[in-house]
């Protein structure tokens, strides 16, 4: 496939990378991604279902737990489809429009967990740091206003962003370096000056997971130092147990995010085979470990899961 020709914009298209150029492999590689692909829609919807059907459940932490679920299907179905386009119908091809609307949800939702992942902070901070006043500070009322505000915040600086896209002209090789779209490989296409588009798109992550993962440190620093406070040893680790699935949730999401939007923006010298890895891994893991880890680690949520499906 030619480079994209800037004289046809609205015909233009996009080449999805995949893990190997052999059609032979496609079929086998596309297994292990059916399998992530089933695991992850089937327990997020599991929970969700749970949460929903049970009124014991219906509870703050598991609320947030619940708008976790909702996103990392969101990031399921808007990423696996063209991966398994690849690996199975060795579909690479992808319109600009339909670029654009993938990076658009994309980032979005990525931009609404990292908001989810923060307001699970605050509900732990809030409950092992004050606990007297939780049932008054995180109340239910209160939990839809928050996620609208951070829905709205997202959606308000992600948007411009395929804005800024459509603008550009495109006349460098067409070839992304994913399996789908993401605003920094799109932008690298570009033959305009990408240099405030650039800035902005760095400002807009600083700003949304470099301050939420600020915050959600800040929050571990505050409980860890309440927890080391309280005398007995067996109180203390009976605290901290509350925090392990949301501090693997926070593992998975922002390590594999920070290293590859390092790699994008400083990696020049990279491998290309550890851009696709860290993509698939920050995208396709947490969806697929979060609701096993949930759902292991909180014995009310398995025990409610085990009376819904097995009675």
């Amino acid at each position: 496939m030619s480079a994209v020709n800037d004289t046809k914009f609205q015909f233009a298209v996009f080449l999805l990378a995949g893990l190997t150029e052999q059609e032979d492999m496609h079929l086998w590689i596309s297994i292990p991604f059916c399998f992530m692909y089933v695991i992850s829609i089937v327990g997020n919807l599991v929970i969700l279902f749970t949460i929903k059907t049970e009124p014991s459940l219906h509870e703050p932490m598991y609320i947030f737990l619940s708008m976790l679920a909702v996103t990392e299907l969101g990031i399921s179905i808007a990423t696996i489809p063209t991966i398994l386009g690849i690996y199975l119908f060795n579909s690479r091809e992808i319109s600009l429009n339909a670029c654009f609307a993938q990076l658009f949800f994309i980032h979005s939702l990525q931009c609404f967990e990292s908001a989810v992942l923060l307001l699970m902070a605050f509900d732990r901070f809030i409950a092992i740091c004050n606990p007297l006043r939780y049932a008054s500070i995180i109340t239910l009322p209160r939990i839809p206003k928050m996620g609208l505000v951070f829905v709205l915040r997202g959606m308000v600086i992600v948007f411009p962003l395929p804005l800024f896209l459509k603008r550009f002209q495109y006349c460098r090789t067409n070839v992304l370096s994913h399996s789908y779209c993401l605003f920094q490989d799109v932008m690298k296409m570009a033959c305009s000056d990408i240099s405030a588009n650039s800035i902005y798109g760095l400002l807009a992550k600083l700003l949304i997971m470099g301050l939420d993962s600020l915050l959600i440190l800040l929050s571990y620093i505050m409980i860890l130092k309440t927890v080391l406070s309280v005398a007995s040893s067996k109180e203390c680790l009976r605290a901290l147990n509350t925090c392990i699935s949301h501090l693997c949730a926070v593992l998975l999401f922002y390590i594999p995010e920070i290293g590859l939007s390092v790699i994008h923006r400083f990696g020049k010298g990279s491998s290309p085979l550890l851009q696709v890895f860290l993509g698939y891994f920050s995208l396709l893991v947490p969806p697929l470990i979060n609701p096993i880890v949930y759902s292991l680690k909180s014995k009310h949520l398995c025990a409610k899961i085990i009376r819904v499906f097995i009675k």
